[in-house]
């Protein structure tokens, strides 16, 4: 295995890093400032009422991406198990 094989490999694994958790991420990050905005037009300053909300969005977006990336990081493990094999020829 040379070297930029390795890099390849180590790039496409941040890639799919940054791809795996970008869906609760985002989701989080969309709910929490619709939130926010809720909290400062109402002038709720519950803590709570912030928290709960981005949970239940990670969690529904991990339900509805959850096959895609569990796709993703089979495909990745198929293609670094072969690498592997490969290496030990």
């Amino acid at each position: 295995m040379t070297q930029d094989v390795l890099l390849t490999l180590g790039r496409e694994a941040l890639l799919l890093m940054v791809l795996a958790s970008l869906p609760p991420i985002g989701a989080s990050l969309v709910v929490g400032f619709l939130m926010s905005l809720f909290q400062a037009t109402t002038q709720l300053q519950e803590s709570t009422l912030s928290v709960v909300p981005k949970l239940c969005a990670a969690v529904l977006s991990l339900v509805l991406a959850g096959p895609w990336i569990a796709g993703q990081l089979t495909r990745f493990t198929h293609q670094l198990l072969t690498l592997i094999a490969e290496v030990a020829l």
